[in-house]
């Protein structure tokens, strides 16, 4: 083998191995912390502090810990201490020359979650926390007290500057401190932790496991002179999420004034949930979860449980009532608009993505349900006055939801008088066309994002499968036959071909918002082939819009832009000092919901195009091209002869680069 390495030659030109770059330990975090932490920004600059307070969160919740104490210091170091079991210390038997803190500390996936016998349950089994901690702090310390000795190590930007040292003798209880301060080369110089957020962070924790007591320390000097954070706080609260949801809606009237919450084990003891639920009269509510204390916005497995169980629960109650009425409810009227705080406990929690805003664990939706169910039809049965309002209530939502989509329906009728809309539309609520508008995605994963992100009251999402069928070469059979096509042309209402009538349009705005890159294009240009052939009418009034989604984000520090194209981005580079954190989207369903607003469906910040129909085409790249009308322009690049857009390419082939081969 050596021979065969030893016959092959490189010249200086060549790639070979010594191309091969290696990154050792905590190397790949601080290169690339987006992976690990989200970015750069303050978001992920508190995020740090998660990591920390979750490794302590999780001993309390095994049972070994009962207080967690949060110190923020004027000199920037914010440090989180439990009177837990302590992190080991020993010699590991994998690396007998370094101690288990050593290689917890420095060593990517590396913890005491991933074998279940030293913790049951845990807020993530990555195994990257505390280590990418280290890695992106400028200092960092760890204390561990354990049978009344108090042990020391400490790191700087994830290399070891002080080896395990005996301190001395304690008094101290058994448990861990980490104290570290975010590295300024990588959040920026103007980056610092805000009490506020810890605060509310710190809070949180308290309420999501009701055994544990949080006490929170903060320098007076990093508070605002009017601000309502304490310096000194001990939060503890018995009730759980009870207690929170109670003090949220204090000010809000309600349906009933009890409050449906309660905990319970899974029967076949996997694990526990808890939950407190209440119904505003507004039904301006809001549902928020978590797994293992760890937030879910996107919900998942435990929600649909949850959801499942309220709702089979109430239409149970109101059939033993012989209210028939009840039959129709649906998870809309009765979980909808209402407050809910959910939270389980699980072994080896699955989530989606590595931001872990979706619990898909397989079975916990049944758990939940099966739960949730049963204290349900206790409680309603236990409550009968209360049952009784509340059933009313929901029974009139639920007449009112039916009305409102009679009526809607029945205005927006399409041209061949059916009243039924295709499934996956998420519909607005307006009925003015003038405000109106549809955004017209690709797959259900954009539509997923894009529906988090609308404003419900006037702009509709209707998720496309892929690639539509190009009409301009398709055959009539298989144009009447498409789905994909016949949903669009149902939730627009206004009849295709000749028989499209624009003042029967549904929605005054059409939006195709696709990825920003060349598919996107492509089936952007499919769906315009579309409109322009079939819809002409929409085109000509100005109805057909382009959405301009990004292609890079770009941060440093607080400070982030968005880019819609390479030049684009070098241009934004230019309004940047220093190392800046660039991101690539790989499409609208990696984009968070949140960032998909502001920068593409939020009217007040984002920018679109609209089509226009030109009478004649000219390529002005190409001086000698003819000017021709565009119909035969859109024939010769969509329709049925392959030797037209052959042509087309060839002609502009040096015009192509960058192409990924």
């Amino acid at each position: 083998m050596k021979d065969l390495f030893d016959s092959v030659s490189h010249t200086p030109s060549d790639y070979s191995a010594k191309d091969i770059e290696v990154l050792e330990g905590l190397e790949p975090v601080r290169r690339r912390p987006g992976m690990y932490v989200g970015g750069t920004d303050e978001n992920a600059l508190h995020h740090l502090f998660s990591e920390v307070i979750d490794n302590a969160m999780d001993e309390a919740v095994a049972g070994h810990a009962s207080w967690i104490e949060v110190v923020f210091s004027a000199d920037g170091f914010l440090s989180v201490r439990d009177n837990g079991r302590g992190i080991p210390i020993d010699r590991h038997p994998k690396f007998p020359d370094k101690s288990a803190l050593e290689i917890i500390m420095t060593t990517l996936h590396s913890g005491g979650k991933f074998s279940g016998k030293a913790y049951k349950t845990a807020g993530g089994l990555h195994g990257v926390g505390v280590s990418v901690v280290n890695a992106l702090s400028e200092a960092l310390e760890v204390h561990v007290f354990i049978k009344g000795k108090e042990w020391e190590m400490a790191f700087s930007r994830g290399l070891m500057t002080q080896p395990l040292t005996a301190v001395g003798a304690t008094k101290s209880e058994n448990g861990t401190l980490v104290r570290f301060k975010p590295d300024p080369e990588i959040f920026g110089e103007e980056s610092h932790f805000r009490p506020e957020k810890l605060y509310k962070m710190a809070r949180s924790k308290a309420y999501l496991f009701k055994g544990v007591e949080i006490r929170w320390h903060c320098d007076p000097a990093l508070l605002e002179p009017e601000s309502k954070i304490p310096t000194k706080d001990v939060l503890h609260f018995p009730g759980g999420l009870a207690d929170y949801l109670k003090e949220a809606l204090s000010e809000e009237s309600l349906i009933i004034k009890e409050v449906f919450s309660g905990s319970a084990k899974f029967n076949d003891g996997s694990g526990q949930v808890e939950w407190a639920m209440a119904w505003p009269v507004m039904g301006d509510g809001f549902f928020s979860s978590y797994c293992n204390t760890i937030s879910t916005p996107l919900g998942g497995s435990h929600e649909a449980g949850f959801r499942q169980a309220l709702t089979k629960a109430i239409k149970s109650y109101g059939e033993r009532l012989s209210l028939k009425k009840a039959s129709h409810l649906t998870a809309e009227d009765c979980v909808d608009g209402t407050a809910v705080m959910l939270s389980v406990f699980i072994r080896d929690p699955h989530f989606q993505g590595q931001t872990k805003e979706k619990l898909v664990t397989p079975g916990v939706t049944r758990l939940v349900e099966g739960v949730v169910k049963d204290m349900a039809d206790h409680w309603l049965s236990d409550h009968k006055e209360a049952a009784q309002v509340l059933l009313n209530a929901l029974i009139e939502r639920m007449e009112d939801r039916l009305r409102r989509r009679h009526e809607k329906e029945t205005q927006r009728q399409t041209a061949t008088r059916r009243l039924r809309l295709p499934g996956k539309l998420a519909d607005c609520l307006s009925e003015s066309r003038e405000e109106t508008e549809l955004f017209l995605v690709e797959g259900d994963s954009a539509g997923g994002s894009a529906k988090q992100a609308r404003d419900r009251k006037t702009q509709a999402v209707l998720p496309l499968r892929g690639k539509i069928l190009n009409v301009a070469s398709a055959s009539t059979d298989k144009l009447l036959g498409n789905q994909e096509l016949k949903d669009l042309s149902l939730a627009l209402g206004c009849g295709t071909g000749k028989d499209c009538r624009p003042e029967k349009l549904r929605y005054g705005r059409i939006i195709i918002m696709t990825d920003a890159d060349v598919d996107g294009a492509h089936i952007a240009s499919l769906l315009m082939t579309y409109f322009y052939l079939e819809m002409r009418p929409l085109l000509e009034q100005g109805h057909i819009y382009l959405a301009l989604p990004p292609l890079y984000r770009l941060s440093q520090g607080s400070k982030s832009a968005y880019a819609r194209d390479d030049e684009d981005k070098e241009r934004l580079l230019k309004t940047f000092r220093g190392k800046v954190d660039i991101s690539r989207f790989k499409g609208l369903g990696e984009m968070a919901w949140n960032q998909l607003k502001e920068t593409t469906m939020d009217p007040k910040q984002r920018q679109i195009l609209k089509v226009r129909l030109p009478e004649t085409v000219m390529d002005e790249t190409l001086p000698d091209t003819p000017i021709i009308p565009l119909a035969e322009f859109v024939d010769n690049l969509m329709g049925r002869r392959p030797e037209k857009r052959f042509s087309f390419i060839q002609s502009r082939a040096h015009f192509a680069y960058n192409l990924d081969v």
